[in-house]
């Protein structure tokens, strides 16, 4: 069985940030993972970074991941790296901030979503700007020890951000490893989405997962608990066990009409421990 983290930015929403990391343990999660909190701010008050990280030190869980600033999400935005001018800068600025933070506990792994299209841009501009700020994340990943992810999305849900297919997710982990010459960039799959695109997922799996430095699930239709959909996850599951991937698996689905606490009756309790 895989080692499953909880994903605190779309389970257990329903609770303040700062109450999330207790209540992950409590439902028996030894480690969880975060998409940046501060959706405002890429540069939020140390009093703010501070208590957060009380927060998960004193619910005895681990961080695993975590996300570069990206604008609003949930929302319309994906990502800022790409994005010419003031979103950009912003991502710039929330580099060490986010690379700071997630070393101090122990974070072995940033997610630095690519952004949208732009109108009126040259995508050329935008990949160029693109590369030299994946760069600088990969360089602030590797001084703490950790691994750049990259994500493809879907285009269904997010139809102006560009890396919406496996293959197109990894020839961008290419050019940044080309360009850091650090090797730390790896594709982040997630197979929600990677459905969503209509992708063959045991294909992905077989070509892929040599480069994967993280899994994210959620069953589809609906992005709900595996088995709320149609997708044969613990199938898909069983298969990047076999092709070798002993990393974590995010549980980045939505609960329902239900308290988080509940939407884990899929799992048994001894797979949620791990750290």
């Amino acid at each position: 069985m895989p080692r499953f983290n909880v994903n605190l930015s779309i389970l257990f929403t329903e609770l303040p940030l700062l109450e999330r990391p207790a209540a992950a343990a409590a439902a028996g999660f030894g480690a969880v993972e975060l998409w940046w909190p501060w959706v405002d701010t890429p540069t939020p008050q140390h009093s703010q970074l501070t208590a957060l990280k009380r927060a998960v030190e004193d619910a005895g869980v681990r961080l695993t991941g975590l996300n570069f600033y990206a604008g609003r999400l949930p929302g319309p935005d994906r990502g800022a790296l790409s994005l010419p001018g003031a979103e950009s800068e912003r991502f710039r600025a929330n580099v060490d901030v986010a690379a700071e933070f997630a070393g101090s506990l122990g974070c072995t792994a940033l997610n630095a979503l690519y952004g949208n299209r732009a109108e009126g841009v040259d995508p050329a501009e935008q990949d160029a700007l693109a590369l030299e700020n994946l760069v600088l994340a990969a360089r602030a990943a590797d001084r703490i020890g950790a691994t750049l992810l990259i994500e493809a999305l879907n285009r269904p849900e997010s139809p102006r951000y560009p890396l919406v297919s496996a293959p197109a997710a990894v020839e961008v982990v290419d050019r940044v490893n080309e360009a850091s010459g650090l090797g730390n960039a790896r594709f982040l799959m997630d197979l929600y989405h990677l459905s969503m695109n209509g992708e063959d997922l045991p294909s992905v799996i077989e070509r892929y997962t040599a480069r994967t430095g993280h899994v994210q699930i959620a069953d589809n239709p609906g992005r709900g608990a595996p088995g709320t959909g149609s997708l044969p996850l613990m199938d898909l599951l069983g298969q990047l066990t076999r092709a070798g991937y002993d990393g974590w698996v995010g549980l980045e689905y939505k609960p329902g009409d239900r308290p988080s606490a509940e939407a884990f009756d899929w799992l048994p309790t001894e797979s949620r421990a791990a750290r």
